[in-house]
């Protein structure tokens, strides 16, 4: 998932798919503990997605923070 289909996706969607891609990743890593995964730098980029998953989700709620502080500022 690139970053531009991640700024696409609302705010929802990224709680829920970082819930998705956790799991996944929870998979992955208890696949490549029995035996070996074929690619294991796709656990890698598992992490990686998420956290690119969570950078964005604080962003967004830093942005929202910052303007209810401007709003409720402004109404004083």
């Amino acid at each position: 998932m690139k970053n531009s289909e991640i700024l696409e996706l609302s705010k929802k969607d990224i709680i829920a798919r970082i819930s998705e891609e956790k799991a996944s990743l929870n998979k992955l890593k208890f696949a490549h503990a029995v035996s070996a995964i074929e690619n294991p730098l796709r656990i890698k980029a598992a992490r990686k997605l998420i956290a690119r998953l969570n950078t964005e989700l604080s962003a967004r709620k830093n942005a929202e923070a910052k303007e209810v502080s401007e709003t409720a500022a402004e109404a004083q």
